[in-house]
């Protein structure tokens, strides 16, 4: 009996196991099919796309990089036309038309020009090419003031050029990203970037200068003509264009519907303050502001998240910037400490902004109660216009006042340190002892020698540094990478999903 129940359970084991075979026999096919599936999606080809991609551009406005005033036309430029150096997202340069560079001495910068480079219509890019560039790039309204460090350019021979520095800078060689044009054809400026200008029909496009090394899926780029910011926004946002950058200097921007990336730049949102009068000129004081703010509140709340905290001197992604001087979040018991060290009992401040700029105005009242919980009394002054705004800042009306500018990729502070930059005022140039260590560190001297002698003396209050954006269609693939000084990064790999 025993050995017929064994035999009886044998047989259902067997069965079960034939059962279980047989069921994941199918299971095993299907996982074969999704991966030969995948490995198709992987070796599809990507046919060429002559008319899905657009950008903006204004057609009332000039393509040539140097006359360009609108924004889109800028940015059109980077695909166009290419710099002896590129920037990646850390502000480090990399070779591009150039194949090498050297500094003499602490002012003189020879750069070599890589040999055999053409233009799109096929002459050779050559020494006198970037001379002529400079000299068009230093004297434009885009270009000018990111070259003031730079007081000139000649040719040592067909293929070697050599800058003249102001003031040393041993990353003077940053701000050699400029555009290096030819003559024009057709009526177009000539470069030797990714793509060209050309005419289709009755339209101006962008042809791709494929190349070994480039070979995009997006062969031509149809330009529409767009003029105003809002209706850019809007323009992406209901597909019109395929893509577009937005530096978010307005709130509309914010609101775009498309797919975005944020792009860090170089744009830094300061405190200004007066060192030469009133309470402000104690540098306890200034010292005791600084302790007080709140800037990662600052970025959320009065930016939207749409920037970074500012905790050192320099830009947080450059290489220079790993000692922080500052806190992210307010130490209201370190900066009433610091009130009590300076002696003083009238803590009254006026802090001006302009009233135009809706970030800076946020910000202005969120300043106000931070400064407040530490025992000051703020005072907001409202400039009701630009040219009201920077009367009262060249004056030196003022505590305090919240600016912002636009530092030159070489992280260059003679704005704040020289009577010709535009951040100077209420700081004592010719006095400042970190402006004097600042200096000192340009010509060879040490970082931390500068850095202690900011944080001793405080002359302004870095907050935060501003971000743009990238916008992009979201038919779009190819995991599409921006920087601000160029925003198509590998646009070689873009292409629009199939329906």
């Amino acid at each position: 009996m025993a050995k017929r129940i064994f035999a009886a359970l044998l047989a259902a084991v067997l069965i079960l196991l034939t059962l279980t075979a047989c069921a994941k026999k199918p299971q095993d096919n299907r996982v074969t099919q999704v991966q030969t599936t995948v490995a198709q999606s992987d070796e599809e080809i990507i046919p060429d796309d002559n008319t899905t991609f657009k950008l903006c551009y204004s057609q009332a406005d000039s393509l040539n990089p140097f006359e360009a005033v609108t924004q889109s036309n800028q940015i059109l430029a980077q695909l166009v036309f290419e710099g002896l150096f590129s920037l990646d997202e850390n502000y480090k340069a990399t070779l591009n038309l150039a194949s090498g560079y050297r500094y003499k001495d602490s002012k003189t910068l020879f750069v070599d020009i890589t040999s055999g480079i053409e233009f799109s219509d096929g002459t050779t890019v050559k020494a006198n090419d970037v001379v002529n560039s400079f000299e068009k790039a230093k004297s434009s309204a885009y270009w000018g003031g990111m070259l003031e460090e730079i007081s000139d350019c000649s040719a040592v021979s067909e293929t070697e050029v050599v800058f003249e520095l102001n003031t040393p800078n041993s990353y003077a060689h940053n701000l050699l990203i400029f555009p290096i044009i030819s003559g024009s054809s057709d009526g177009f400026p000539i470069g030797s970037g990714r793509y060209y200008f050309a005419t289709e029909g009755n339209e101006t496009v962008l042809k791709a200068n494929v190349t070994d090394s480039f070979k995009p899926h997006l062969t031509t780029i149809h330009l529409e003509n767009i003029a105003e910011n809002d209706s850019i926004d809007n323009a992406i946002n209901i597909g019109n264009i395929s893509f577009a950058f937005r530096d978010l200097s307005t709130n509309s921007s914010r609101k775009i519907s498309a797919n975005k990336k944020l792009v860090n730049m170089n744009n830094l949102v300061y405190i200004g303050v007066n060192n030469k009068s009133g309470i402000t000129s104690n540098a306890s004081i200034r010292k005791a502001i600084a302790l007080a703010v709140d800037r990662q509140s600052l970025v959320k709340s009065a930016y939207g998240g749409f920037a970074q905290v500012a905790t050192g001197i320099f830009n947080p992604q450059f290489e220079l910037s790993t000692t922080a001087l500052f806190e992210s979040t307010a130490d209201i018991n370190a900066a009433k400490q610091a009130i009590a060290q300076s002696g003083y009992s009238n803590l009254s401040l006026s802090l001006l902004y302009n009233s135009q700029n809706t970030d800076r105005r946020a910000c202005a009242a969120l300043i106000k109660q931070q400064l407040e919980a530490a025992g000051f009394s703020v005072s907001l002054v409202a400039a009701e216009s630009d040219d009201e705004y920077f009367r009262l800042i060249q004056n030196e009306s003022f505590s305090l006042y919240i600016g912002e500018v636009k530092l030159p990729p070489s992280m260059s502070l003679k704005t704040f340190f020289t009577n010709a930059g535009a951040a100077h005022y209420g700081i004592d140039t010719g006095s400042s002892k970190a402006g004097e260590e600042y200096y000192n560190f340009l010509d060879g001297g040490e970082l931390g020698a500068f850095l202690l002698s900011f944080s001793n003396e405080t002359p302004y209050i870095p907050l935060l540094y501003r971000k743009g954006m990238i916008c992009f269609s979201k038919a779009m693939n190819g995991d599409m990478q921006g920087i601000q000084y160029n925003c198509f990064g590998n646009i070689e790999n873009w292409y629009f999903i199939s329906e």
